[in-house]
Order: structure tokens, then C-alpha cells, then sequence
């Protein structure tokens, strides 16, 4: 066949067979090497940047043992132990300093992370700036704290990377405005965290950096893409860090590993400088916000960071500055309530702590509505879903060319690399077995116009009308609904995808929503897991029982009891002061329980 057409080609030229399969041989083998040769220079790149990440380590480490030779003897459980607000107090009255605070945090941070595997990179510019706020003419609300950043939010003279092994080239120019207000404001950078590769994933795995672990049980997943964060902060090794949430990555890792976490309507903290894998998506907007132990530092860290610094640097934020009255008001409030969306429903425990919850607010004197958010299959398909895969995918899969993608995102990435055509076949015909998997990969074919997208965005519009319509019909404050937990086994949240519709809905409606840990996994809650039947007897529901039946699993079979089992609170946008403020009645109900 090929002797044939070579003959059309060169009609008076002698074919000859054995040149031909020399050729071809010559051809097969010089693809070989080619791939051989990308493959060895992504290696490089890999190696090279876990050597730099393991460099600054041993200079964390060096510097910490320097510290520790002048200062022997520092009372490292006592500074670790402090609330944040007790910390700054201490700090700004000069009864601890903040070099002390600095390398106490340095040495715990190196602890974690060795058990854990949550620091991208070390900051050794923190050294500068312990210099740089001791000259400040006035200290900042976070004086002399030490702050954890995520991979991707811009720090001069550091990769941001995401995962992603294109991103290993240039060092960001200028740290980005959350970083220079964060600096303004008297508080150390000294360390970014790991993300999953891309950041869209709840699990928290690249190639390059490897997989960060739970500090609870090693055997899961911290959650994502903010899992660095959430391991690092969970771990004692950070009093107060900052992700992003585009779909549940600061509530899904606060949730796993038993923090608080607020992500605020998505233009109240400014994202400028902060990178993302695909720029452009605006419909379902991210988000910058806090992670912390307790809810009052989420307050201090928003109220420091809603400063006219901000404002001016950004003018694209609103300037509005953090209401105190609003957060500190002890009036009672009108509280709607859901325990499932009727799309995903979730292990036995997380709908017992919204009911545990509910009842501990009633009895406080706030005033409980049921609520039932309208439509959620509809949004996670057509509004979620179909934001992040409007052109079938292709703008994500870009991400992987010249990379190896993480195991972790393999079964998303085999989704997408199905034809759109074979998407709406398979569609089709899983309809009537597996209604929910088949609206899934429909989504995933994408749009096929402008027109098309225009009429989506529409879509997303008229449903926050609907929401809030509804919302307002019941004269509500706020909402107190459950979120995806407890911590799946690593690997897992690969493959289950839309079980975030619980945080997801709060990305679509861009509503400020923060996460509270408000118990743990009992053994009744591992009992009637065993009953757990899901909605929609599919692969998703058996997985979901699987992973939660496992020894070690999100709270099912041995090992699961004790994990940390966490709610969400609502308020609509802007209102994120209204958001803590029942975060924090929530967070000291469940503390007086657990006293009692």
C-alpha cells in the first residue's frame, strides 16, 4: 500500500521495499526517541523544582536552628496554643515578638510537612519582612503573624505554579494585592502550599510536589484544591492562611480537616495577581478567603484585609469596609435550613450535624425555617458544570500537553477526551440506567455558540433571581446547610466529581459561605452508614458507600470514627460579616457541647 502510493508520488523512481521499511523503521524510531525526550525534559523540570522546594527546606530548617541557638528556651506549646486574637494582642503589647512567633511557626511548619507533605516552597523573604515591620511607624491588626499562601496567589520571586509543570518557568514580577496588603498589615508570608494539578480537584496531588496527606489519618485526603492550607493550619504548623474557592476549595479542605473557612462573595477580596490554569471564566467566579482554627480569626484576618490599601491598590473592589457592628451583634436571627440538596446526598453524620445544629440554634432563640434550594441536578449541569467544560474541554486538557497528568484526575481527564459526539451518545443511552451520569457527560460535550453561552449566562442570572426570590419570601437572615465530608480516602475525590454540589451551589450563586467543625464521626453515625442507598442507585452512589466503608475511609469502618464533621453557613452576597457572625454562634453552640 505504501510502495503504491509512493509510486504515485514518484512514478519514474524505483521503489525499493527494503528502503521503504528502513524508512518507516527510521520514522517509528525517531518518535520513540522524540517522546523519550519530552518525557526526560519534563522529568527535569519536575526534579529541578522538588530540588529548589527541598533547598528551601533545609534553609527553613538552618534558620530555625540558628533561632533556637540564641534563643534556647522558648515555650514553643504555649505560642502554638495561643487563639490568633490572643496572639496579636500579645504580639502588639511586645509580650511575645515576633521573630519568636516567626521561627516557633518555621519549626512546626517543618514538622507537619514532613508528616504531611503540604509546603510547595518555603518564603525566605519573611526573614525582609520580620525587618520591615519592626520599622512600620504603626503595626497592622496582624502584626508579627506568620501567614500561609497558596500555591497560587502571587508572591515576587516565586513560582506559582498549579500543579502544572508549564508553570515551572518564570518567578511571579510582584506579589499580588492580597499579599501586599497582607505585608501593609504587619503579617510574615513564610510559606505557599501544595494544590492539586490545574486546582480542580478536592484532592490535593500534582507529579510534581506528590500528594499531601490529612495530619488526622495519612491515609487521606487533606481535600482541595486549598489542601495544603488546610493540612499545614490543622497540623499547628499555620495560625492563618489563605486559599481560593471556585467550587468548595476553601470549605471542602476546612471541612476534611476540621477548620473554619470563609469564602466571601468573589469581588470582596481582590484577585489580582493571583494565577489561575484557565483565565477568562467569569459566570461561576473564584474567590480569595481565610482558613483558620476558630471564627474569630477569620473575622480579624477579613476586617484587616478590607482596609483602604485595598481599595486603593484595587479599585475593582467595592470599598466597603468590614461592618464590626454586624459581626458582634447579638441579635436573633431568622436561620432556613436544608440537610440535602436532593442531588448528592451525603454520609449520615454530615446531615446529623446540621440537625444537631438546627436544634442547638433553636433552643438559643434563633428562629428556624425549613428551605429547600430549588433545582440542584439542573445547576450542577447545566449552570456548573457547563461554565468550566463550555468547549468540551479542551482548554483544560491543553493544561496536560507536555505533562503527565496526576492519577488522580485520570478518570476526568478520560471523560473529556471523549469526542462530543460520543458524549451525547453515551448520554443517551445511560439516560434511563444512570440519569445523573448521563447528564454529566452531556455537560461535558460543552457549547456549540456564542449564542449559546450568552443564553447559559443568562441562565445563571435567572437563577440567582429565582434563589434569592425565594430566599427573601421566608424574610430569611441566613442559611445553615450541610457540606461534603468527613475526608474521603486520597484518591477518591477524583472520581466523584459532583458530590461538591453542597459548595458548588454557593460558587453559581456567588453567596458568601463558610464552613464550622462542629463534631466527629460516631459509631452510630458508622452504623447507619451501612443503610446508606444514596438517590439514584448509579456509580456514584456505590462509590460514595464505598469509599465511606472502607477501613480508614470518610468516616465508615474501622478507623473513621472521630473525624471531623463540619456545617455551612450562608448569607447573600456582600453580607459576609452576617455569614461569620453565624458562624461563630454556631461554632460556640458546638463548643458548649462539647463541654458540657
Amino acid at each position: 500500500m505504501i510502495q503504491q502510493q509512493l509510486r504515485r508520488v514518484l512514478p519514474e523512481q524505483e521503489v525499493d521495499p527494503s528502503a521503504v521499511l528502513a524508512l518507516l523503521c527510521g520514522s517509528a524510531a525517531a518518535v520513540v526517541v522524540w517522546k523519550w525526550l519530552g518525557k526526560r525534559q519534563i522529568q527535569k523540570k519536575m526534579e529541578e523544582a522538588r530540588r529548589t522546594r527541598d533547598e528551601g527546606l533545609k534553609k527553613m530548617a538552618k534558620a530555625v536552628q540558628q533561632f533556637r541557638e540564641q534563643v534556647p528556651h522558648v515555650q514553643t506549646d504555649a505560642v502554638l496554643s495561643l487563639p490568633l486574637l490572643e496572639l496579636t494582642g500579645r504580639l502588639r503589647e511586645g509580650s511575645l515578638s515576633p521573630r519568636t512567633v516567626l521561627y516557633t511557626y518555621l519549626e512546626k511548619a517543618l514538622e507537619v510537612t514532613q508528616q504531611t507533605n503540604c509546603l510547595r516552597h518555603f518564603i525566605p523573604e519573611c526573614e525582609e519582612q520580620l525587618q520591615d515591620i519592626q520599622q512600620q511607624k504603626e503595626k497592622g491588626l496582624l502584626y508579627g503573624v506568620p501567614v500561609s499562601i497558596k500555591d497560587h496567589i502571587g508572591h515576587k520571586g516565586h513560582l506559582s505554579t498549579c500543579g502544572l509543570v508549564q508553570c515551572l518557568g518564570t518567578p511571579v514580577q510582584e506579589d499580588s494585592v492580597l499579599v501586599k496588603v497582607l505585608k501593609s498589615q504587619g503579617a510574615i508570608p513564610f510559606a505557599m502550599t501544595n494544590v492539586p494539578q490545574s486546582l480542580f480537584n478536592y484532592d490535593c496531588s500534582n507529579p510534581i510536589f506528590g500528594q499531601t496527606f490529612n495530619p488526622f489519618n495519612h491515609q487521606k485526603s487533606p481535600g482541595g484544591s486549598s489542601g495544603g492550607e488546610g493540612a499545614l493550619i490543622a497540623g499547628g504548623g499555620s495560625i492563618l492562611g489563605i486559599g481560593s474557592d471556585i467550587g468548595g476549595s476553601i470549605r471542602l479542605p476546612s471541612s476534611f480537616c476540621g477548620l473554619c473557612g470563609l469564602k466571601p462573595t468573589a469581588e470582596r477580596l481582590s484577585l489580582s495577581g493571583a494565577s489561575a490554569p484557565v483565565n477568562g471564566i467569569l459566570a461561576v467566579p473564584c474567590a480569595l478567603g481565610p482558613m483558620a482554627r476558630d471564627v474569630d480569626s477569620l473575622a480579624l484576618c477579613m476586617k484587616a484585609l478590607l482596609c483602604q490599601e485595598m481599595f486603593w491598590l484595587d479599585p475593582t473592589v467595592p470599598p466597603i469596609p468590614f461592618d464590626e457592628e454586624v459581626y458582634s451583634s447579638s441579635a436573633p436571627l431568622r436561620v432556613g435550613y436544608y440537610d440535602t440538596d436532593g442531588y448528592f446526598p451525603l454520609p449520615p453524620c454530615m446531615r446529623r450535624a446540621v440537625r444537631e445544629t438546627r436544634e442547638a440554634l433553636q433552643a438559643a432563640g434563633h428562629q428556624l425555617v425549613p428551605f429547600s434550594p430549588p433545582r440542584i441536578h439542573y445547576v450542577m449541569t447545566e449552570l456548573f458544570l457547563k461554565t468550566f467544560f463550555a468547549d468540551g474541554g479542551r482548554a483544560w486538557l491543553d493544561l496536560f500537553t507536555g505533562d503527565i497528568v496526576d492519577p488522580s484526575l485520570k478518570s476526568q481527564v478520560n471523560s473529556c477526551k471523549i469526542p462530543r459526539l460520543g458524549k451525547k451518545l453515551l448520554a443517551l443511552i445511560l439516560k434511563p440506567l444512570f440519569p445523573r451520569l448521563a447528564d454529566y457527560l452531556s455537560a461535558l460535550g460543552g457549547m456549540r455558540s456564542v449564542k449559546e453561552m450568552w443564553n447559559h449566562h443568562h441562565q445563571i442570572e435567572a437563577y440567582r433571581t429565582e434563589f434569592i426570590a425565594r430566599w427573601r419570601e421566608l424574610r430569611l437572615d441566613v442559611v445553615l446547610c450541610p457540606v461534603l465530608g468527613p475526608a474521603f480516602t486520597t484518591g477518591y475525590p477524583g472520581k466523584l466529581l459532583t458530590a461538591i454540589s453542597s459548595t458548588m451551589l454557593y460558587n453559581v450563586l456567588n453567596f458568601p459561605a463558610g464552613v464550622v467543625p462542629v463534631s466527629t464521626v460516631t459509631e452510630a453515625d458508622e452504623e447507619e452508614l451501612k443503610l446508606y442507598q444514596g438517590c439514584c442507585d448509579d456509580p456514584w452512589d456505590r462509590t460514595l458507600k464505598q469509599v465511606c466503608n472502607m477501613e480508614s475511609g470518610c468516616g465508615g469502618g474501622p478507623g473513621g470514627a472521630g473525624r471531623p464533621v463540619a456545617v455551612q453557613c450562608v448569607a447573600l452576597p456582600w453580607r459576609e460579616e452576617l455569614c461569620l457572625r453565624l458562624m461563630k454562634e454556631v461554632e460556640t453552640l458546638s463548643r458548649e457541647k462539647s463541654a458540657a
